[in-house]
């Protein structure tokens, strides 16, 4: 599976702007004729069409252009993107970094957390040390502290040595990303916990994020290893997944983002949740019912949603292309936990006219929809009601009141390709339906050239011009003759 960095530079690679290379001299052709001037007055008209799009080429342009509005959503927002010690160990840390790449690109600043829970016990394998936990929580005694330095050292390397790929024709061509480390993080001891002494084992008692916002300011990405400092000097051991949501919480990160070996939360019969309220998740852990290593994370994830941050993420490694997939898709492909509900039903305001504009221009081009200025749209948009999800609108409808008749139209009824079957067009019917009784109407009516069967299976029937209130009648379009459904209230 591609990512989209690797979609994207395979695209471009039919048509690069590097310098090519002078010919043999051997082989090189004979000098043209000179041409003579052009003819000013009479310039050259082109007599061969582009060729259209392929199937490829248009999938392509239609897909690029539905991640627009993430694109435009997510530019300056801050991403604490946390991955486990084992997606490094399964090699695909390359991968990782071409789609952080990417989104950094994309004007998305970024704070890195790797963790090393494999790598240190490599390193105490090699040295004949037995690991030691209570709790689920290592015991870090010297040995193990400075494996786990050894283990930090070595990704962090690795990690920089990533983010420096320059290759022509891969998705780091020309990114010149500058990574910043440092004494971010000030640790303090977990001490004697139920007779265990956890020694140099520690957690993060305070986070410098105002030289983080520094370092993000100008463009930087900024990487932090599981370790930290005591005001005494000390080094302290860490879990990753401490450091990322304690750096979250402190920046009021946009997202956390943890990339670990499980794919997300189960539900109660073991299939993925794709999101998940804070109160929901809480109930989760308190149920106790969930796997180990997913409760852990779900612990953390929701200690950061508490601190401040409104959307964490739990997704797996094993899929190429993940972090991509969850930030561009609209289900996504793990488990996003969100502060409040995702989804907003509401009436829309002047703030929603672009969105608008976009859901149901591709309805106007194929000529669903009578097509609609950006003016008609401003004048009208308190007759709008949205469906937003997680900030980007995927349906909307009008209703326009005829109080003479007692007698509603819904009008501009759309929903986006990516949202389709999942219920938004009953749920903008039955808001529509609300407001409409709200006022007094009595019937509700919808001019449809399209979607007859859609509308008579939610109630409508069959109605006539005649039966159209007279100010809209005046306006019926005989050209067009859509057909006229009606519905009492």
């Amino acid at each position: 599976m591609l990512t989209l960095a690797g979609i994207i530079i395979r695209r471009m690679n039919a048509r690069t702007d590097s310098p090519q290379q002078d010919p043999d001299p051997a082989s090189a052709p004979l000098p043209l004729p000179v041409k003579a001037a052009p003819d000013t007055q009479n310039p050259p008209v082109a007599t061969e069409l582009a060729e259209p799009a392929g199937p490829d080429q248009q999938q392509f342009v239609d897909w690029l252009r539905s991640v627009a509005p993430y694109i435009h959503a997510f530019r300056g927002k801050t991403f604490v993107i946390a991955f486990s010690g084992e997606l490094v160990k399964a090699g695909v840390l390359n991968g990782l970094v071409n789609d952080v790449a990417l989104l950094h690109a994309m004007g998305m600043q970024i704070v890195l957390v790797f963790g090393s829970r494999p790598q240190v016990e490599e390193q105490l394998a090699l040295r004949n040390v037995q690991s030691q936990y209570a709790e689920g929580i290592r015991i870090t005694d010297n040995a193990a502290l400075e494996c786990a330095k050894e283990a930090a050292g070595e990704l962090r390397l690795d990690i920089e040595a990533a983010f420096s790929q320059g290759l022509p024709n891969t998705p780091m061509a020309g990114a010149q990303l500058s990574v910043v480390s440092g004494n971010f993080i000030t640790a303090r001891p977990v001490g004697i916990v139920n007779g265990v002494d956890y020694q140099h084992t520690g957690l993060v008692r305070k986070i410098d994020g105002d030289s983080m916002r520094m370092s993000l300011s100008h463009g930087k990405v900024v990487l932090l290893s599981p370790l930290g400092f005591s005001p005494t000097g000390q080094a302290f051991n860490l879990s990753m997944e401490d450091v990322a949501s304690a750096t979250a919480s402190a920046l009021k990160a946009d997202k956390l983002i943890f990339i670990t070996e499980v794919p997300g939360v189960p539900d109660q019969v073991g299939k993925l949740m794709k999101e998940m309220s804070l109160r929901t998740a809480v109930e989760r852990l308190q149920n106790n019912h969930l796997p180990p290593d997913v409760a852990y994370y779900l612990q953390h994830l929701v200690k950061a949603l508490k601190g401040g941050v409104p959307r964490a993420h739990l997704i797996p490694f094993s899929l190429d292309g993940s972090v991509l997939l969850e930030l561009f898709l609209h289900d996504g492909v793990g488990t996003m936990l969100s502060d409040s509900d995702l989804e907003s039903l509401r009436e829309a305001t002047l703030d929603d006219v672009g969105g608008i504009l976009q859901l149901i221009a591709p309805l106007e081009a194929d000529g669903t929809l009578v097509p609609r200025g950006r003016h008609l749209i401003e004048r009208d948009i308190d007759k709008f009601s949205v469906i937003e999800h997680d900030g980007v609108l995927f349906g909307c409808a009008a209703l326009y009141e005829f109080p003479r008749e007692n007698m509603g139209e819904m009008a501009c009824l759309t929903v986006s390709q990516e949202a389709q079957g999942t219920g938004d067009g009953e749920r903008l019917l039955k808001r529509i339906e609300r407001r409409a009784r709200a006022l007094g109407l009595e019937r509700l009516f919808v001019l449809t050239t399209r979607t007859e069967h859609w509308f008579l299976k939610r109630g409508f029937v069959h109605a006539t011009v005649d039966d159209l209130p007279e100010d809209k009648r005046k306006l019926y379009n005989w050209q067009r003759k859509s057909m006229v459904l009606m519905k009492k209230l």
